[in-house]
């Protein structure tokens, strides 16, 4: 059996506020960084990889929090681990130390969450298989051995999930055909950063149109004079068979929002995304009342499970943007999309950052496999940034996502990559 053997971590950081790329109302100057977790076994031709993303500072801390839960899997086969990743789970997000510096939240459950994507991808590459596809070929009752629905069974219980994904096994083959041929719709958000200038918004929307997106996000949130410009000026660039979303990034107070979103009706957006605290589920339900038919997003900044329950009940999260590295890896990513599904929330995954595009692939196909069945008016989130980084990018085609074919969860980085950004004594750091 394979065994084991250790993990590493490192702290790698990508110095992307040079030019901005990133920047919104509240993060004005990120550097896209990664806590990125290695694992080893006894097979030399067996390694998993996973990360947890920030925006530079604090990925050290992240980073430190990795390591409290290495002891809990050395030395054990990882059959063992496959076996029983769900207990395993839980048994890291409810250490009876730990959890104080959350509960299931904060930069502790971004640990647990960079521990496990690193050991789905580990399974999945011992089962030859991209994990996508992995989860999607997986029998229910083995998939609902993954998940814990502590704190969420007063709107979905183990019976409903299981049912769920039991009704989805009907159409399976045809729908896992379907992405294989098509692929996955996707919006950018590459065009809209907020420190871009006019010409350099243009040009990248005119760039992305003839690649294939009809979808774009801007961001806003500190100006509503210069927010209104920005988006006259996109709206003519795109042209009306385009659309349009934007996201203030937490930037308001629910009084603020009410009234920015108002002003933003006239150019028939999507939907608005996180127009003020992600914690705020009355200011979301208040904001919703306020704003009619206008949909609300929010989710990437969401901790767990139990946040997600409350916005998708309060009917305040119009659009569930679940995010693959801030909650707890696939086995809770699952719960939400599971949640998401029985109010007839649609998943549209966070990505952007570095390694969140290659991530959020495998989510979108779950989501369709094996729960929702649908793909139309659907997104998910892309951003053209260092995909060079990595050994297997994710590939695009006419604006959507194609399904991963190598095994696991395509996170895997260059070892130039990881040995230049590392920080603080890369090549890139040590140098500027």
């Amino acid at each position: 059996m394979t065994k084991i053997l250790k993990f590493t971590v490192e702290d790698v950081r990508f110095p992307t506020s040079k030019d901005l790329t990133g920047s919104d109302a509240i993060h004005t100057d990120p550097d896209y960084s990664a806590t990125y977790v290695t694992v080893y076994t006894d097979d030399l031709n067996l390694k998993g990889y996973g990360i947890a993303f920030t925006i530079g500072k604090g990925n050290d801390i992240v980073a430190e929090c990795i390591k409290y839960f290495f002891p809990i899997f050395e030395n054990m086969n990882l059959q063992d681990i496959e076996n029983d990743i769900g207990k395993l789970w839980y048994k890291c997000v409810d250490h009876s130390q730990l959890r104080w510096l959350g509960p299931e939240k904060g930069a502790v459950h971004m640990a647990v969450a960079a521990i496990f994507n690193c050991l789905w991808d580990l399974i999945a590459k011992k089962n030859k298989k991209p994990l996508w596809r992995f989860v999607a070929e997986s029998d229910p009752e083995k998939i609902l051995s993954w998940l814990t629905f502590k704190y969420i069974e007063d709107v979905l219980t183990p019976d409903q999930a299981l049912k769920i994904l039991k009704e989805s096994q009907n159409d399976k083959e045809i729908r896992i055909d379907t992405i294989l041929k098509e692929g996955y719709p996707s919006y950018t958000t590459a065009a809209g950063w907020l420190g871009y200038s006019d010409e350099k918004i243009v040009k990248l929307c005119k760039k992305y149109i003839s690649m294939g997106w009809k979808h774009f996000k801007v961001k806003v949130g500190l100006d509503l004079e210069a927010d209104v410009k920005r988006l006259e000026l996109i709206r003519k660039t795109i042209g009306d068979d385009c659309h349009i979303m934007v996201d203030a990034n937490q930037q308001w107070s629910v009084e603020q929002s009410i009234m920015h979103i108002n002003a933003y009706k006239k150019f028939n957006l999507l939907f608005v995304e996180e127009p003020t605290s992600p914690d705020d589920v009355l200011g979301f339900v208040k904001i919703k009342e306020s704003v009619g038919n206008v949909k609300l997003a929010t989710g990437e900044a969401c901790g767990g499970r139990v946040m997600f329950k409350q916005f998708l009940e309060s009917g305040s999260m119009n659009v569930c943007q679940i995010d693959s590295c801030r909650i707890g890896s696939i086995n809770e990513i699952l719960t939400v999309m599971l949640m998401a599904h029985k109010f007839k929330v649609p998943i549209f995954p966070h990505a952007g950052g570095v390694g969140l595009c290659e991530y959020v692939q495998h989510l979108c196909m779950i989501d369709y496999v094996i729960i929702n069945g649908d793909k139309n008016n659907k997104f998910v989130e892309y951003s053209d940034q260092l995909h060079e980084h990595f050994i297997y990018p994710c590939n695009l085609k006419d604006g959507n996502y194609m399904p991963p074919l190598d095994h696991g969860y395509s996170i895997e980085m260059k070892e130039n990559s990881v040995k230049e950004f590392s920080y603080p004594n890369g090549e890139y750091w040590k140098n500027n």
